[in-house]
């Protein structure tokens, strides 16, 4: 008898994420994880900030998403379930990219907002954290959007999308990201952060968190420097506590290194080398705005929770 197998796709604005997980025929053991992993496809660099995929970019998403079905043939999945992100929401040829996707590999993709977004963000996220009754604030940096959630194990109390993603910080805010990030580029990013997160400044007064939870993506870029070594999507733990030093010794020396220098660190993904860096100053921001000092990192993320959702 054929097992029911699931392909669960993320399509971020820098990664693509494939899940292809085994049902229990009981129903209610955990799902076996067959395969987990990713591909970098920088789908809005060259473009996002000016609202369309950029061709080189497009390409790149055609063939990712080929050589998922490929996986998805291989390991005979009965059931495939894919989701878009600010890239695909956003731009001008995003719908264009969909039917390209869909004509080219069969697989059909959802586009969703950004309420959606950090609803299943935060459910793939409780699949990895206990969160407990006390508050949490989860942040999820993509490359076109950030994702903020406060909740906890059975509650979202407050949550919200900003189109301030690590790609869009990077071509606003550090022009010349083959060099240093100069002090005035990092004061006018902090300055943008603080106009532009003032909802979130609002929520936290009103929901205080106890810590701070970063999913997928920078966060487990951090992780990696933390323990000095890269690691695969498969070989992440679900949950990293990640000391607020490292966290300050990875930004202050992302700060202080060129791009060379930057992809040379230990546990760096050359693709991240820059993004970490604007993606590190917004970190920060949060942590000074919030008070937390501690803070831990999730694998899973929205893949998870759309899996954790139709379970």
């Amino acid at each position: 008898m054929l097992h029911r197998r699931l392909a669960l796709i993320d399509m971020g604005t820098n990664t693509f994420h494939l899940l292809i997980v085994e049902l229990a025929d009981d129903g209610r053991t955990a799902p076996r994880t067959l395969l987990r992993t990713k591909v970098g496809v920088r789908l809005g660099e060259g473009g996002i900030s000016a609202g369309r995929i950029a061709e080189p970019a497009y390409e790149r998403a055609l063939h990712a998403l080929l050589g998922f079905r490929e996986e998805i043939e291989l390991h005979q999945v009965n059931d495939v379930r894919a989701t878009a992100t600010s890239a695909m929401r956003v731009t001008e040829n995003g719908p264009a990219l969909v039917k390209d996707i869909f004509e080219q590999t069969g697989i059909r993709v959802e586009v969703i907002g950004g309420d959606r977004e950090a609803e299943l963000i935060c459910a793939g996220v409780r699949q990895a954290v206990p969160l407990g009754p006390e508050c949490h604030l989860i942040m999820d940096i993509g490359g076109g959007s950030v994702e903020f959630i406060l909740a906890n194990d059975t509650t979202i109390f407050w949550k919200r999308s900003f189109e301030i993603g690590a790609q869009r910080l990077l071509d606003k805010f550090f022009p010349e990201p083959s060099g240093i990030m100069p002090a005035e580029a990092i004061v006018a990013e902090q300055q943008y952060l603080a106009e532009t997160l003032a909802p979130l400044a609002a929520a936290l007064a009103e929901f205080p968190p106890v810590s701070l939870i970063g999913a997928s993506g920078s966060f487990d870029s951090l992780a990696d420097m933390q323990l000095g070594q890269l690691r695969t999507e498969a070989e992440l733990p679900p949950s990293t506590e990640l000391a607020l030093g490292s966290f300050r010794h990875s930004y202050n020396q992302l700060l202080s290194l060129n791009h060379e220098q930057r992809k040379a660190l230990p546990g760096i993904l050359p693709m991240r080398a820059d993004m970490l860096v604007v993606a590190s100053v917004l970190i920060d921001y949060v942590l000074q705005l919030t008070g937390l000092t501690r803070i831990r990192t999730s694998a899973y993320a929205l893949k998870e929770g759309l899996l954790a959702e139709m379970l």
